[in-house]
């Protein structure tokens, strides 16, 4: 059945996703576009409902995965309901409505030799969608995002993921319980810090390495740094002070795989 009031209480419902409260009360999130919903049907995400823009009809990328999961629902609805439901100026024609499936720990702590990539009050949305898309791009197995971290179902991150977001465990909670019982694990808490000694390219990250990385402007917090085993820096040849913590982000996992999977002679 379609839709066409922005006044009918479903639509209130998915329009009240793009706040925080609403998310969490509801265990929902919502999603835009049709580059992210085709990759949350290609993951399996837990879809509950596809809105499309009835005047445009199913968008063709997506026609075919209409039977992709039996219980989604798919809506057409008015360019008016779309609008509200959504946060940027120029809506795309399509949106989800994704329950919540969060992810734990065990799922990291069960490889042995995991690469996991741990933000410590990192708050720009775009930047924490970029690092959970770098984590997945680097083959990462996981992502922690630790508390006073911007939320990773804000539509601005999961935008940012570019559909990583289905790709791999992301996970969140409180940095000081988590780290502790990884470490017990035998996991290595690697930081990058200014006053390190060691760079990135001399460090072994081949074993269970973890890497946290801080505030965009604070940098780690001062209990999460007590955690840490190692400490690196990332050489700078040019006059730049320092690199966006999505960027830091990058050099050391990309470091990581090279040294995991392409090392010379293998």
């Amino acid at each position: 059945m379609d839709i066409l009031s922005p006044q009918n209480p479903r639509v209130k419902e998915w329009a009240q996703l793009l706040e925080k409260k609403h998310r969490d009360k509801q265990h929902k999130y919502i999603i835009e576009g049709i580059h992210l919903v085709q990759e949350a049907l290609r993951s399996g995400a837990d879809l509950e409902c596809v809105a499309f823009d009835v005047e445009q009809g199913i968008p063709t990328e997506l026609s075919h995965m209409t039977g992709a999961a039996a219980e989604v629902e798919w809506i057409g609805v008015s360019a008016a309901v779309i609008a509200k439901c959504s946060d940027t100026k120029t809506p795309q024609p399509v949106f989800a409505i994704v329950r919540k499936q969060s992810a734990d720990m065990d799922v990291l702590l069960r490889n042995k030799n995991s690469l996991v990539i741990v933000l410590d009050g990192v708050q720009d949305p775009g930047n924490v969608g970029t690092i959970i898309r770098t984590a997945d791009a680097a083959g990462a197995d996981g992502v922690i995002v630790g508390r006073g971290s911007a939320d990773i179902y804000n539509p601005k991150t999961i935008r940012s993921t570019m559909g990583s977001i289905f790709h791999l465990p992301v996970v969140e909670g409180d940095l000081l319980e988590l780290l502790p019982e990884a470490k017990e694990s035998g996991v290595r808490v690697v930081s990058t810090s200014l006053k390190a000694t060691s760079t990135c390219y001399g460090y072994d990250f081949t074993g269970p390495s973890w890497l946290l990385v801080g505030n965009e402007a604070k940098g780690v917090s001062e209990a999460a740094q007590q955690l840490v085993d190692d400490s690196l820096i990332i050489p700078m040849k040019g006059q730049a002070e320092s690199l966006n913590v999505a960027m830091a982000s990058t050099v050391m996992l990309f470091e990581a795989m090279r040294q995991r999977d392409f090392n010379q002679g293998s």
